[in-house]
């Protein structure tokens, strides 16, 4: 926060950027509307030390004289205070614009169209004519001002001739007729005693220049913080803040139930409480069977990030980055296994999209700071603290829970019963869902440089997306250190498939009781070339030629005579691409391998079936798999054949032929999961799927499964679902095991995602069709079970969705239900 002061010059100056709230001197704050943009003084002016022959600079001298009337040195103005070319900054100032109002020792409102000018009335008496004026102002339409009215305790009314009309009390009455804005409200009362509705009324007929700023000026209202995204639109805007609203108030609640009934151990409890990403890291129940390096690979790497880890180098995060299935992830773990032997590990969250809470950021900074806490003792009691000072901290941006719940904690650590140096282990940043929350976590990993008393190494690795390498280089070079995974020597690369394969086909020998010699080293040296540096691909093709247990030696021959051919026995459609010409493995593109080694494994799916039954099986494996890849959180078998309407035994039989594919677990009532996200984007892309059996529309995928979950809802769905005949039972006070028997996974997933699925079909809404209907007879039904659930908070954010679809529907809504184009 800067402010500004007058020199001895007599001219107004911007003091420093005040980081702490602490060190901030006693300031007035203005209260305006603002004029044309040629008109108002900026930062830029102020920094160039022009701008004194603009129209807005009358303000600052105003708010100059009237500071020093007060006896004040400081005052704040949103138009020059600002740098308003530094998005974060200027993001930073509006998520704080509230606190900084409420903070202001005096508050000027400056109003621009209103004059105390009098006019005679009658020969006896004269008549103010400014309050007509002051009612009609336009400071009382324009968003902002709202909160500039509620925040400050004093709030004092200027004309433009600089008389004092009153202040926000002796003018109450007033104020209160012209904004119907409660009269307690006005007085001091916190906005938060007020409900959510009553608060959204008080800005209904205001208005601002930016759309979303309708939306952003209320953050403070409703003690909220989240990014802004200019562009997103009003209404996408809205929708996020009820979200944040819902969520809040979700938090609070279980914050203030803890604190009723907790009498020991609140510290632990408080921590343990935050939300949660379970599976994000690395060495989760999920994870337990994922690779770590095998010895002798990645030798010089690993030495190359311990030796950046454990040293002095001041650069605080190492990115790795690579193609796809460069081996980041093993990498990955690699590390932070290394690390959390050592009680070095501060945090890892690996992020897989379409995982749930793992593949977006909405719970990276909580479940940081409660790894933090877990493997940092002394740390705890910080992170509880910044809870209890905060209680709505999980709805709050992701700038500020890393600095309330990581960065200060950490910065309050004094060197005593904890180590120096931690590791923070963050993979494949690019499978997060929100390339601006990509940004945002970048900047805020690179603070951990201006840590003082510990050092804490952020060890990334993400795809070279175009929005990472973007925000990557745009941080300091002394904060980064960057390796391409890809540009590592092939020879080195090739050296660590060959220790790879050898070690996997020893595996596969001993299970299938292969003889000694067998694959023979040719083959190997093959499967090694054809593998072309990427280590899924030989990850594949060793977990597809160990499922063919007997017909190993038939699947690794299939693999290294195979040159990209499709199966086009059932269809008269001729492929997209032909690779039959490319017999020279030198001259393929690694990623081209990993599409015929795809297709192989497909293809060899339907090996022993005739013509008409492979035409049926290609339609059910596309279905299943399709749903797979686009699911929003993994499903068990079970609960993906209740929601697709199919047999158990069906998608079972399916999924068991593609296990170098799909991670089965042995127990079904386990999601399942792709061992690797490049197959999603293989299937996906029709140019890189030349297959046609196999390629998924994405956008169908949704429509299908929007289609599946609203079918399934309308007949699992009914008043009092868990059969209590109790309308006034708490949630709290029904065991989980009751709601989980009425309402099964499949069921809480199509409660959960339908809209969701519904906004990524593309689809347009119209009058009676299959969603109209469906709410018609179940909305409240569907609100009930997400009650149940604990997850109204999603379908609020649910509704508002809903809203913005058929907003942009084609008038009249009574269109034919159809994929946009």
């Amino acid at each position: 926060m800067r402010l500004l002061e007058r020199n001895s010059a007599g001219d107004f100056i911007l003091t420093k950027d005040f980081v702490d709230d602490d060190e901030v001197p006693p300031y007035a704050i203005l209260s305006h509307t603002w004029g044309a943009d040629a008109e108002e003084v900026t930062f830029e002016d102020l920094t160039n030390g022009i701008g004194r022959d603009k129209a807005g600079y009358e303000k600052l001298r105003f708010c100059g004289d009237q500071v020093k009337f007060d006896g004040l040195r400081y005052f704040w103005v949103d138009t020059c205070c600002i740098n308003k070319a530094n998005f974060t900054e200027l993001s930073q100032a509006i998520n704080s614009m509230f606190r900084w109002y409420r903070k202001a020792a005096k508050c000027y409102v400056y109003l621009s169209d209103v004059s105390t000018t009098k006019r005679k009335a009658s020969e006896q008496s004269f008549e103010v004519t400014w309050e007509p004026a002051f009612r009609k102002s336009r400071w009382f339409s324009r968003g902002w001002t709202l909160q500039e009215l509620l925040a400050p305790s004093s709030v004092e009314f200027f004309s433009r001739d600089r008389k004092r009309l009153g202040d926000k009390r002796t003018l109450e009455q007033q104020i209160h007729e012209v904004t119907k804005i409660a009269v307690s409200a006005l007085r001091g009362t916190s906005p938060s005693q007020f409900s959510v509705e009553e608060r959204f009324s008080w800005s209904k007929d205001r208005r601002t220049t930016h759309k979303e700023d309708k939306v952003y000026s209320l953050l403070g209202i409703f003690d909220v913080h989240m990014p802004l995204i200019y562009g997103e639109g009003e209404e996408n805007a809205l929708n996020r803040l009820r979200r944040e609203i819902e969520e809040s108030s979700n938090s609070i609640h279980q914050i203030r139930q803890r604190l009723l009934t907790s009498s020991s151990g609140l510290e632990i409890d408080q921590v343990g409480h935050l939300p949660y990403a379970a599976e994000a890291t690395f060495n989760s129940y999920a994870k337990q069977h994922e690779p770590t390096c095998l010895p002798n690979t990645r030798v010089d790497l690993l030495h190359n990030i311990y030796s950046w880890a454990d040293g002095q180098d001041e650069r605080c995060i190492f990115w790795l980055n690579g193609l796809a299935g460069t081996g980041k992830s093993t990498i990955a773990r690699t590390v932070a296994r290394k690390y959390f032997k050592e009680k070095r590990l501060g945090a890892s969250f690996f992020f897989s999209r379409g995982g749930g809470d793992v593949g977006h950021a909405g719970k990276f900074c909580t479940t940081v700071a409660v790894q933090l806490a877990e493997h940092i003792p002394t740390l705890r009691r910080h992170v509880y603290d910044a809870i209890t000072d905060r209680s709505n901290i999980v709805s709050l941006s992701l700038e500020d829970q890393w600095r309330q719940l990581v960065f200060n904690p950490l910065s309050k650590l004094d060197g005593n019963g904890c180590s120096s140096s931690y590791v923070l282990v963050i993979d494949a940043l690019d499978e997060c869902d929100d390339d601006k929350n990509i940004r945002i976590i970048l900047q805020l990993l690179a603070e951990a440089r201006s840590l003082k008393r510990v050092r804490l190494r952020v060890f990334l690795t993400s795809r070279p997306e175009v929005p990472i390498r973007l925000s990557f280089y745009q941080l300091p070079e002394r904060e980064r250190h960057g390796i391409v995974l890809h540009n590592i020597s092939p020879l080195i690369v090739d050296h660590d498939i060959l220790v790879f394969l050898e070690h996997n086909f020893k595996l596969i020998r001993e299970e299938n009781c292969q003889d000694a010699g067998w694959p023979g080293a040719e083959n190997i040296k093959s499967l090694v070339r054809r593998a072309s540096g990427l280590f899924i691909w030989a990850a594949t093709a060793c977990r597809f030629i160990s499922e063919g247990r007997s017909f190993a030696d038939d699947r690794l021959s299939i693999i290294i005579l195979n040159n990209g051919s499709v199966d086009e026995s059932v269809t008269d459609e001729s492929p997209t691409d032909d690779n039959d010409d490319a017999d020279d493995d030198a001259a393929i593109a690694p990623e081209e391998h990993l599409n015929t080694l795809y297709i192989t494994v497909l293809q060899n799916s339907a090996q022993n079936f005739k013509k008409q039954e492979k035409k049926n099986w290609y339609k059910l494996m596309r279905q299943t798999i399709g749903a797979v890849i686009v699911l929003c959180s993994p499903l068990s078998i079970h609960s993906l054949a209740g929601v697709l309407h199919v047999s158990g035994e069906g998608v079972t039989r399916i999924l068991n032929k593609l296990r170098s594919i799909f991670d089965i677990p042995e127990n079904h009532a386990q999601p399942i999961r792709l061992h690797h996200p490049s197959f999603r984007d293989f299937l996906l892309d029709r140019k890189r799927c030349t297959d046609s059996h196999f390629w998924v529309d994405e956008k169908q995928a949704h429509q299908t499964l929007t289609e599946c979950c609203v079918q399934l809802l309308s007949k699992s769905l009914k008043q009092d679902i868990c059969g209590l005949e109790a309308p006034g039972v708490f949630v709290a006070e029904v065991d989980n095991s009751r709601v989980e028997k009425y309402l099964p996974q499949e069921v809480q997933y199509a409660c959960l995602y339908w809209v969701e699925h519904l906004q990524k079909s593309g689809v347009q809404l119209y009058d009676n069709d299959q969603v109209h209907r469906f709410l018609h007879t179940h909305f409240l039904h569907w609100l009930e079970a997400l009650s149940w659930m604990k997850r109204m908070s999603e379908g609020i954010f649910a509704i508002r969705s809903l809203e913005s679809i058929a907003l942009v529907s084609l008038p009249p809504a009574r269109l034919k239900y159809t994929t946009n184009p």
